[in-house]
C-alpha cells in the first residue's frame, strides 16, 4: 500500500473546509448579511450616494492607472530579474517582496515623507509643477508600490522556464526582437500576466494603510472607498460600511471571474499553438 505523507481525503478536505469557513467565508457572509439587512431601497441609497460614487471613482480610476503601470515596469524587472546577472541582481531581487513584508502603514508614511512637497522627490517635482502628495497621483504611487509584487512574481517563474529554443528558432526565422517578443514570448506570458494583473487590481481595491497617509482624504477628490468604508465605522453605523464595503467586494468577485475566463482561453489558445 502506497504511503502519503499527509492524512486521508476526508480529514484533510474536512480540516481545509474548517479553515477556509472561519477565515474566509464567516467574514464575508457577515459582511453581506449586514449588508442585506438593511433592503434594497436604504441599500441602493447609501450605494448610489454622490460621496460613495466619487470614492468608487477615485479607487477604481486610480487602481486602473497603478495596474497598468505594474504591467509595464513588473514585466521589464522580471525579464531584466531572469534574463540578465549583475551585481546586486540578488538585493534587487530581494527588495521585490519588500511590499509584502513592510507594514503599508510604514510603506504610507515612507511615501508621504519622500513625495510629500518638501520631501526628497517631492521638493524636486514641485520645482517642475508635479504635486504628488494629497492628489490622486500619490494614491497610484502608493497602490503600485503594494501591488508590484504581485505582477513580477507571478511572470517571473513562467520566463525562467519559458524554452529558450523557442526564441531561438524564431531568431533563425529572421524575427526581429519585438516581433520575438510579441508572437512568441507574450502569448506564452499572458496566462500569467492576467492572474498578476487581477491579483494587482484588486489588491489596489482593497488597499488603505498605505494610501490614507500620502492621500490627503478629501471627499470627492481623493477620499477612497476603503476609507469611506472605515469613516462610517467610526461613526458606528455598520449598515453603511457593510453597504459601501460590499460594493468592492462585488467588484472584486466579477473582475477575479472574468479573469479566470480570459485565464482559461489564453491556455487553450498556447496550448493549440
Amino acid at each position: 500500500m502506497k504511503r502519503r505523507v499527509l492524512p486521508g481525503l476526508h480529514l484533510t478536505l474536512g480540516l481545509t473546509l474548517l479553515y477556509v469557513s472561519i477565515i474566509v467565508v464567516l467574514p464575508l457572509g457577515a459582511l453581506v448579511y449586514k449588508a442585506a439587512s438593511l433592503g434594497f431601497v436604504d441599500y441602493w441609497r447609501i450605494v448610489s450616494s454622490g460621496r460613495s460614487v466619487a470614492s468608487y471613482r477615485v479607487t477604481v480610476l486610480c487602481a486602473l492607472g497603478a495596474t497598468a503601470f505594474n504591467l509595464i515596469f513588473g514585466v521589464a524587472l522580471a525579464w531584466v530579474l531572469v534574463r540578465y546577472r549583475f551585481p546586486g541582481r540578488r538585493f534587487v531581487d530581494a527588495l521585490v517582496d519588500l511590499p509584502f513584508a513592510l507594514p503599508t502603514a510604514v510603506a504610507g508614511i515612507a511615501l508621504t515623507a519622500l513625495f510629500a512637497p518638501n520631501g526628497w522627490f517631492g521638493a524636486y517635482l514641485a520645482g517642475i509643477g508635479v504635486q504628488v502628495a494629497y492628489t490622486p497621483l500619490g494614491i497610484m504611487v502608493a497602490m503600485a508600490f503594494t501591488s508590484l509584487p504581485f505582477i513580477v512574481r507571478t511572470v517571473q517563474p513562467v520566463l525562467e522556464d519559458l524554452d529558450p529554443a523557442l526564441e531561438e528558432a524564431a531568431q533563425s526565422l529572421g524575427g526581429s526582437d519585438s516581433i520575438i517578443f510579441r508572437k512568441v514570448v507574450l502569448p506564452l506570458l499572458t496566462p500569467a500576466l492576467l492572474a498578476g494583473v487581477s491579483l494587482a487590481f484588486a489588491r489596489s481595491l482593497g488597499e488603505f494603510g498605505a494610501i490614507i497617509f500620502i492621500a490627503g482624504n478629501q471627499p470627492f477628490q481623493t477620499e477612497i472607498t476603503a476609507l469611506l468604508t472605515f469613516i462610517r465605522l467610526e461613526e458606528y453605523d455598520y449598515q453603511a460600511a457593510a453597504a459601501v464595503a460590499s460594493v468592492l467586494l462585488i467588484t472584486a468577485f466579477v473582475m477575479l471571474a472574468v479573469t479566470n475566463l480570459l485565464q482559461a482561453r489564453a491556455l487553450r489558445y498556447t496550448q493549440r499553438a
